[in-house]
């Protein structure tokens, strides 16, 4: 839907961020195109991601909080399995979300994605197979096959390798901070018949798992590693991370080695090093960024989803308020965002050192931590965590201001 006279502003990523980013532009009364790499909407096999308190309130707003519901993973239980232990521990793993946060659903990424850009694709230019290829100053920019166009805004929505980011702030390497840990995904037959556990096995310097989830015929492996410095490879080199993926978890367990078997022949394969993006400004004229290209904690473990959701709200909301006049409206998204995108860091930095222990006693207090919460009743169990994660603290104290529709649209 075109609104004459609207500001135009062009999104980059069809991921999380950009769909709910358009969603609530046109809300606003914004023209909108989005424009994606990918040659559809993006469906790479994906893994589970968590929405908190805040993203979920958002959801509601946008309607599609019940497509949400309907496919939660369901992952309610959980089996651990530590490295030279007997016996595994079995964690109740819904009162240890619900202990976590009053408002919570782990979907699968996937499925998000599909639910967020069903939410606006009618009132939006959705462009697929197609990349920015430079912006300039006055808002033209120039694409990788489509003729150029003139736009008066232009927002990164283009994940932690954003393109958008390159050619507004530069390279990568000057705002990336490697934090120590690695993280893969892959999909797999469900032959265990997993629906609602998940199967983890944690040693020192690693941890994988496996679980199923209701709507899918297939699984998911998850893996995570420490490394004292960054691997060589290309992000995009996938034989190469393949390869890194076995070096880290040799040995680890036959579960673990059928996981990885299956490396040569899985539908969807993701990787990357969990880094964080430490930027003063996401903002350079008319462009600005939201969600992993400006401010990622870290993948899988600093409620990035959650927190892109957020920002995208936050940033369509204050231009909004601002009239659609940048210059004061991205200096204001980025005061409301600041604080969120500190403690997401800060989480991600604890998550990190709890999931991947560094030493043995750490893999018995991740395991007996566990099960201690999910044993304890609601009350005690949700006061400890508290006590013990920033992440919860982070995610049930997250305060964002209500920026409503314009009457108009």
């Amino acid at each position: 839907m075109t609104r004459r006279g609207a500001l135009r502003i062009l999104v980059s990523g069809a991921g999380v961020a950009g769909p709910v980013l358009a969603y609530w532009l046109t809300r606003h009364g914004f023209s909108v195109t989005v424009v994606e790499r990918a040659p559809t909407a993006r469906k790479t096999g994906g893994h589970a991601v968590d929405l908190f308190r805040p993203a979920m309130n958002i959801s509601e707003k946008m309607g599609v909080l019940p497509r949400i519901e309907a496919r939660a993973t369901g992952t309610h239980r959980m089996t651990v399995h530590r490295e030279s232990a007997r016996r595994p521990v079995r964690v109740d793993l819904s009162k240890i979300f619900s202990a976590t946060s009053d408002r919570h659903v782990e979907i699968m990424r996937d499925d998000l994605i599909e639910i967020y850009y069903d939410a606006a694709r009618d009132d939006v230019e959705y462009v697929f197979g197609d990349s920015i290829t430079a912006i300039s100053p006055d808002g033209e920019v120039r694409f990788e096959n489509a003729a150029p166009r003139r736009f008066d805004l232009v927002v990164g929505a283009d994940g932690l390798h954003s393109n958008v980011r390159r050619l507004a702030f530069g390279d990568e390497s000057r705002f990336s901070a490697f934090i120590g840990a690695y993280f893969g995904v892959l999909s797999l037959p469900n032959v265990s018949g997993l629906d609602g556990e998940l199967l983890m096995h944690v040693g020192v310097g690693r941890t994988a798992g496996m679980y199923g989830t209701r709507h899918l015929g297939d699984a998911r492996a998850l893996f995570l590693f420490r490394s004292e410095r960054e691997l060589a490879y290309h992000h995009q080199d996938v034989p190469r991370q393949k390869e890194l993926l076995r070096n880290a978890f040799d040995g680890m367990h036959p579960d673990v080695d059928c996981w990885l078997n299956e490396l040569d022949r899985t539908p969807a394969f993701y990787f990357d090093s969990i880094t964080q993006l430490r930027m003063d400004t996401w903002s350079q004229g008319r462009v600005t960024l939201v969600g992993d290209a400006g401010y990622c904690p870290g993948p899988a473990v600093g409620g990035s989803t959650s927190l892109a959701v957020v920002g995208a709200y936050v940033l369509a909301g204050e231009l909004a308020r601002a009239g659609g006049d940048h210059e004061r409206a991205f200096p204001a998204y980025e005061r409301a965002m600041a604080e969120h995108v500190r403690g997401s860091r800060s989480a991600a930095l604890s998550a990190a050192k709890t999931l991947i222990p560094t030493s043995r006693l750490g893999v018995q207090g991740l395991a007996q931590g566990a099960r201690l919460i999910s044993a304890l009743p609601a009350g005690p169990s949700r006061a400890l965590l508290r006590l013990t994660t920033k992440t919860a603290r982070l995610h049930n104290s997250m305060a964002i201001d209500d920026y409503p529709p314009s009457p108009t649209t």
